[in-house]
This record gives structure tokens, sequence and C-alpha cells, in this order.
């Protein structure tokens, strides 16, 4: 397993890491999984051995049963694993009880570390953007945090571009301690964080986590223009997420999938987390699996090496349009993208017909 630095910081986190979104499958997540407590530990035995040794979870997740099954399954070895979790989803009555105000996130972050069993996160996000909260007192906030010991580091998730810059500018001029990651979502399909969020953490030092690279279960294999989900998978179980703006789009990408798959002898899930892992500015990608057998085939997609050919193939049948001030910059000011950005501004000049 390759390890990478997390953004600008010192941590050391490797290319996957294991979500846990499946775990306990309880409080209508369901259609998510139902991994128990037994089921989980062998999880955890198989990523440690396969050099995965950190592990994503969220308040929200089954409404903390998820943090408890995880906390179960890493008793005895806190000091093998790096542990991740969220809050900022509304889960009770209370209306303090919500987003990324003080009030939230150190009530929260209590109950998520006695849930683990742990006395502090390795990394603690944010999971959505609060506009109702005054980013001085998210990143006070978060900041007391690391000082205090309950968390290492911390991150963002779901943010827009100009929420991220604003969030990391208000960090870094206030002499707050600013983000070190940002978790978004980007798969083969949907590629919209292209357009700012990935290119604005590469150019923040603000590393790129991906969550759900397959979808949200819509890159399975088990979907497609003449398939339909089976009714124990989220996406034939009423999963509300997500929102797929053009089906077709959707098929020609598992069409584009299917193929590549084919000349590995591999299945279409193992390529759709290939082509993410490799893709320009992505840092750790999110892995999940229901069961043993699905996690070692994820995992071994680690080492499949895609041709240039058949990266291509995948990356133009959903490349983004090239919205403006995007279209505008590739036609006249092509030359001046940065680094991060120039990938993404290549595929807007051959979306418009302008290949060198």
């Amino acid at each position: 397993m390759e390890y990478i630095n997390l953004g600008n910081s010192g941590l050391r986190v490797p290319k996957y890491i294991l979500g846990t979104i499946p775990f306990s499958g309880t409080n209508g997540f369901e259609p998510a999984g139902n991994i128990n407590e037994n089921d989980a530990r062998r999880m955890v035995d198989i990523s440690l051995e396969a050099g995965i040794n950190m592990f994503d979870t969220a308040n929200l997740y089954s409404k903390g049963d998820a943090e408890r099954v995880l906390g179960a399954a890493i008793k005895g070895r806190r000091d093998e694993v790096l542990l991740t979790s969220k809050t900022g989803f509304h889960l009770g009555e209370n209306p303090n009880a919500r987003g990324a105000s003080r009030s939230n996130i150190e009530a929260s972050i209590d109950r998520t570390l006695e849930r683990l069993g742990t006395d502090h996160l390795d990394l603690y996000f944010v999971h959505l953007w609060d506009g109702r909260t005054p980013v001085e007192e998210t990143v006070e906030t978060m900041t007391n945090l690391v000082r205090s010991g309950k968390i290492r580091y911390w991150g963002v998730s779901n943010y827009s571009g100009w929420a991220l810059a604003r969030t990391y500018s208000v960090a870094e001029q206030s002499g707050y301690i600013p983000p070190i990651t940002q978790q978004i979502y980007y798969t083969p399909e949907a590629r919209e964080a292209e357009y700012e969020l990935l290119p604005a953490g590469s150019e923040l030092g603000i590393g790129s986590m991906i969550w759900s690279p397959l979808g949200e279960g819509l890159l399975n294999g088990k979907i497609g223009r003449n398939k339909t989900a089976p009714e124990n998978t989220r996406q034939g179980g009423g999963w509300p997420e997500p929102w797929v703006y053009d089906q077709e789009r959707l098929y020609r990408v598992i069409d584009a999938l299917e193929e590549v798959a084919a000349n590995h002898d591999a299945t279409v899930p193992q390529i759709a987390y290939t082509w993410v892992k490799d893709r320009p500015n992505v840092g750790p990608i999110v892995i999940a699996a229901r069961n043993e057998e699905q996690l070692q085939e994820n995992i071994a997609s680690f080492d499949i090496q895609l041709t240039k050919e058949e990266h291509d193939r995948i990356e133009s049948v959903a490349r983004p349009a090239p919205f403006y001030p995007l279209w505008h910059r590739a036609m006249g000011s092509f030359e001046m993208g940065s680094p991060s950005e120039m990938p993404y501004l290549e595929g807007y000049k051959k979306s418009m017909g302008m290949e060198d």
C-alpha cells in the first residue's frame, strides 16, 4: 500500500482508507449494510494486513452505531490505526445538535470518542457546510480541539470551492489551525469536483480525500442498461443519493468501465477505484465493502494499472462541460493555468474541438 502525506501536513495516510458506512446498518442505514462487530473485526484484520491502517466513520452513520461497531473492532489496537469521524448533520430534536457551531462540535466529539473507545481522533471533519455559523467560530473550535489533544488534525466535507477557500483563509489569517483535507464526492460519472474543488485543494495544500468513488453503489457492476439494482443494495433499497442528471451519460460510463474491466479480467468496481485513485490532485480514497470477499476485491484494485488509452476512454465519456469562466480561460488564457488546473483545462479544450 502506498502512503502519502495528507495535504500540507505531516500525517502519512494510506492511499486506500476503509469506510464504515456498512457497519451496523441501523437507524435508516439498513440498505448500506449490516456488518456486526465480529465481521468488522475481521475487516480491520484484512485491511491492516494489506497496509490500510486508516478507518473513516461519522456520527451520522447508523446514528452513532457505526462508530460503536468500529470501536469494538479496533479495541486493543488503537496504536495501530488512524481514526476519522465527522459531525454536522442534524441527528435529534435539539436545534443546536447540528452544523459547525461550537455547541455542536464540542458535544459531538465527546460522544464520538466515547463510542469509539478512544481519547482522541487522528482526523475530525465538519461533515457539511454551515452557512449560519460564522467561519471564525468553526475554525476556532477545531483549533481548540487540536490544542486540547482531542483531535490531531481536522478537515471539511461537502464544501463548495469558495467555502473551502474562505475557511482556509480565515484560519490562516487569524492564527488558527487550517484544515488539512477535504472529503468530497468524485466518481468516473460525477466529475463536478474538477471545476474548483480538486484544483483548489491542491493550491491551498488541502488534501482531497474521495468519498464513495463507486457513486454510492451506482458503479457496483450490478447496474447497467439492462440490469436493475438488486434489492439488497443501496440503489435497490430506496437509498435517495446520488443525484444523476443524465441517465444515458451514466450508462456510457458503465459501458466504458465494463469494456476496460474485460481487458484486465477485473470487475467494474475495481476499474472505477483504479481510475479515481490515479486522477490528478486526488489524495486517498475511501473504499467500502459489505463482506470479506468484496473487501479483498476492492483492495486488489490498487495493483491494477490502466493504460493511457484506457484511462482516456473512461475520462472522455463523462468529461464536465466547460462552463464559464472555464471555456473562456481554455480559449483565451490556457497557458496561464496553474499546474493543478491544466489537466482539466486540456479536457475543456478537447470538448470545444480545440485540441493542439
